[in-house]
């Protein structure tokens, strides 16, 4: 059964249509990238999978069912999520953003500590330097790490990710890609990327799913998408040789 299962979805919101018939599966352990231009309906088929948006048609499934019939709550504590502006709560340390979720499940202090102190080592942050900051006294890359540790706290199957590394300059957007392929081989969590940075998407997933105006163009692996044959992949794909 797939960990996460897009069934014959669409979507409509005061008359446009932003999806049309999406059906894609999500296996335990791949990171699927879904890769399209503005406007092709990745974010809101992301936001479907934490139930903040809700299909018009067809059903969003996690562990095999419908994001209709969870607690949003539950499901959302499900996903760790990292945005591309991060989030991080500007009144809290580094160790109280990470931990936030952590505490709200009710885990001691001492875990919540212990949890903090392993991902920031993870992420290249050493405890004792950066737990006590806040985010103003981080880096732009500092603070994109320390919503993917966030998102990471409380240990979730699922990751979201959208576009998080966008407002980046191009190191530290490729040391973050390399930080989420060593992040993913350390917790081989099922993560889901939106980017519409086709290089991004051949480098951080197992498989790639194209939208295009709202429906799905194409998915495969990154093997196979460099042959793929639609007029938009082949659009995305001249990108590679600029």
């Amino acid at each position: 059964m797939a960990l996460v299962e897009f069934r014959g979805v669409s979507y409509e919101i005061a008359g446009k249509r932003i999806l049309s018939d999406v059906s894609i599966q999500v296996e335990a352990g791949e990171t699927l990238v879904l890769l399209g231009r503005s406007g092709s309906g990745k974010t809101t088929a992301l936001k479907m999978i934490n139930g903040v948006l809700f299909p018009t048609t067809g059903q969003v499934l996690v562990d095999g069912k419908p994001t209709t019939a969870w607690d949003p709550i539950r499901l959302r504590r499900r996903m760790g999520y990292v945005i591309q502006e991060v989030g991080l709560f500007p009144h809290f340390t580094v160790r109280d953003n990470i931990g936030l979720v952590p505490k709200l499940e009710g885990w001691s202090g001492v875990d919540i500590d212990r949890r903090v102190d392993l991902l920031l080592e993870r992420i290249g942050m050493p405890a004792a330097e950066f737990r006590s900051r806040y985010p103003r006294q981080l880096s732009g890359g500092q603070r994109q790490r320390v919503g993917v540790a966030r998102a990471l706290a409380a240990d979730p199957p699922v990751l979201l990710f959208d576009e998080p590394s966008g407002a980046l300059d191009p190191v530290t957007r490729l040391e973050l890609q390399q930080q989420f392929l060593s992040l993913q081989r350390d917790f081989q969590k099922t993560s889901i990327f939106v980017t519409h940075d086709v290089r991004e998407a051949m480098r951080l997933g197992t498989k790639i799913a194209l939208l295009a105006a709202g429906r799905l163009d194409f998915i495969a692996s990154p093997r196979e998408f460099r042959s793929a044959a639609s007029p938009e992949a082949r659009a995305f794909l001249a990108c590679l040789d600029n």
